[in-house]
């Protein structure tokens, strides 16, 4: 008779898309174990991601601890728990080492050099660097008797949430009815996957010539830009750059009409959204990490050099260099566009 595990963790991924991504494994586990509980475990920065979401039971959050290999107070929490299944989204030893510290009955993560702390270190697909990223999660599952499943991530925002960005967005002159673009020029990786921020800026200037359009700018702090302060007389552009939180931003995305990015936690957020979306890539690869919904299109020249995964171009950027403003304006009208608010 096949087992029934009553108390389930799953740790979490660190990066905001990778996190997105690995969304579809708790539901095909929820689907599994109706009637367990589901725990995430995930850093307390992150907790604004998975608001709402019904196959999530409960949600434990936990900061960098400075002794990563044996933080007491987090081991001590989840071993006060007692689960009898933990999964481990991500690959680091200490993750591993936690787990096994704090008694989890059944281990399941993917095999390298922390298998002696699991119970089902599983091998990586020989597909692994040709499929995408969210199937490589799903085939964690297997040991479960899980099959490779069609979820998709997907993603709540709070209508109180939504209220307070239509508020803010009025106070910056945007009217209803106009069409709501937003642009997220950065990502956290590194600038090699990032579309120069002088071309953001032309494709923002040609879009606002259309008296119906409204441009967003979007990012966190550490995205701040000088070059955008060009903009700041443009009644149609608004910088929200370092002004939101990880919450007003997840709201933010959920209401735009489109949204232009490059490979980025943004972008995963937009696709978990079904938004209308076109995504740039460059260094990485768009067969592993390409937004997983249907209104998307990707662009991507495939150069040589491409996907060369670096966090800082060597040469020329001839990658993203190649994307012409005309074919990313092209694209955006291209979209049957629904006015969300």
């Amino acid at each position: 008779m096949e087992k029934v595990y009553k108390n389930i963790i799953v740790r979490m991924p660190n990066w905001i898309g990778d996190f997105v991504m690995a969304l579809p494994v708790l539901e095909d586990l929820k689907k599994k174990y109706p009637n367990s509980k589901i725990t995430i475990m995930l850093k307390e920065s992150l907790k604004d991601l998975v608001e709402n979401i019904s196959y999530i039971d409960e949600i434990y959050t936990f900061k960098k601890p400075k002794n990563k290999i044996y933080p007491k107070n987090i081991i001590k929490d989840l071993k006060e728990k007692k689960y009898d299944l933990g999964i481990l989204l991500t690959n680091s030893i200490s993750s591993a080492i936690w787990f096994y510290f704090a008694k989890v009955k059944n281990k399941i993560g993917y095999r390298n050099y922390r298998s002696i702390f699991l119970n089902s270190p599983t091998r990586f697909s020989k597909n692994r660097f040709s499929q995408h990223q969210i199937i490589t999660y799903k085939e964690l599952l297997k040991p479960l008797s899980i099959n490779i499943s069609n979820t998709m991530p997907t993603l709540q925002a709070m209508e109180t949430d939504k209220n307070k960005i239509v508020g803010l967005l009025n106070s910056y002159g945007y009217q209803k009815n106009k069409k709501l673009i937003g642009i997220n020029a950065f990502a956290a990786y590194g600038s090699a996957k990032c579309y120069p921020i002088d071309k953001y800026i032309l494709l923002a200037k040609k879009l606002i010539e259309d008296k119906n359009n409204f441009v967003i700018f979007i990012g966190d702090k550490k995205n701040v830009n000088k070059d955008l302060e060009v903009l700041k007389n443009e009644n149609q552009i608004i910088n929200l750059i370092g002004k939101t939180s990880l919450k007003d931003l997840i709201a933010l995305i959920s209401i735009v009409d489109v949204f232009i990015s490059n490979d980025s936690g943004p972008m995963h957020i937009a696709s978990a959204f079904n938004k209308n979306l076109i995504a740039l890539f460059g260094s990485t690869s768009d067969i592993i990490t390409s937004p997983y919904s249907k209104n998307k299109i990707v662009i991507n020249k495939r150069v040589k050099c491409s996907p060369c995964f670096k966090r800082k171009c060597p040469i020329d950027f001839k990658c993203m260099n190649e994307i012409k403003i005309e074919e990313i304006f092209k694209e955006i009208n291209n979209f049957n566009v629904k006015k969300t608010i």
